[in-house]
């Protein structure tokens, strides 16, 4: 499994000199039409924690609120969880049509992250013809928890900068079918500078799916997964899986799911989910989502 991903993210990066010799065969062929592309096949930023396909038009500012509580199981003594959360503060830009960076800070490890989403191929018909869309996603996440607050870490040890930083990068493929089934496949790979044994490797690779069932013009069902191949982390793991429904209400969209996953971010989430569903392991969580356009046309 870990050798087809890393043959899959290699491939997949020969995409743009493919995608420039395409568009250039699909303007000599296509003459003067326009191509008819596909549009929200997401209708959110985030499918649950994963980055969807969407891209911010050029111009345009989206500031997110997420929420993660406590475990539900925990009754009503913690109101079902609701007495504690993580939090994650985001703000995204778009730079162009095509160029997408944002900036956030979590209370999950006090991590600053920030990113990068290009997009290359835009899901298409008539004109010209692409059966599918792709972006390319690449994070950096720094911890800023107190070196005796870091798991694993000996009392009195500075560990350094640079092993509080770690990396994720992410091929982001998407198809919507119809006007109501929306899915993605993401191979993803996360290094992390330091981890907490010797026995967990640094870089881990892994695979992410998403799916979105449209029920009404502003209601949604999403889905995600993400599936961590078994030998890459010894420590306590596992597989990060969420539910949720979108709500749009014009200039906002309310998500509000159950996961697994407490942290919000691709290292937390790939790579650091450590509760089981099956052992009551569950967390009610939410996104608020605002777009804001700085475009005067």
């Amino acid at each position: 499994m870990k050798r087809l991903l890393y043959t899959l993210l290699i491939a997949l990066s020969t995409v743009p000199a493919l995608r420039a010799q395409n568009e250039m065969d699909n303007l000599l062929d296509a003459g003067t039409d326009e191509p008819d592309y596909a549009f929200a096949t997401f209708k959110s930023f985030r499918i649950v924690n994963q980055h969807s396909i969407e891209h911010l038009k050029k111009k345009h500012l989206l500031f997110i609120i997420s929420h993660r509580f406590d475990r539900i199981d925990k009754g009503f003594y913690d109101m079902f969880g609701l007495d504690q959360a993580q939090i994650r503060l985001g703000l995204d830009y778009g730079v162009t049509d095509w160029l997408q960076i944002g900036v956030g800070r979590s209370t999950f490890e006090k991590t600053y992250d920030g990113y990068a989403k290009v997009r290359l191929l835009r899901q298409s018909k008539g004109a010209k013809k692409m059966p599918v869309s792709l972006s390319l996603f690449g994070g950096t996440y720094i911890n800023s928890l107190k070196d005796q607050l870091i798991p694993g870490v000996p009392e009195g040890k500075n560990i350094g900068f640079e092993n509080r930083v770690s990396y994720a990068t992410q091929v982001i493929i998407a198809r919507k079918f119809n006007s109501w089934l929306s899915l993605q496949l993401t191979p993803a790979m996360v290094h992390r500078n330091y981890v907490q044994s010797a026995q967990d490797q640094n870089t881990v690779l892994a695979l992410n799916a998403a799916g979105r069932v449209k029920l009404s013009k502003r209601i949604a069902i999403t889905g995600e997964y993400s599936y961590l191949p078994t030998g890459q982390i010894k420590t306590t793991h596992y597989n990060a899986a969420a539910l949720g429904v979108d709500i749009e209400t014009g200039g906002h969209v309310f998500q509000l799911h159950l996961t697994n996953a407490r942290p919000m971010i691709e290292k937390g989430f790939i790579a650091g989910t450590n509760d089981d569903i099956g052992d009551g392991g569950i967390y009610f969580g939410f996104n608020i989502v605002r777009t804001f356009s700085f475009d005067k046309r």
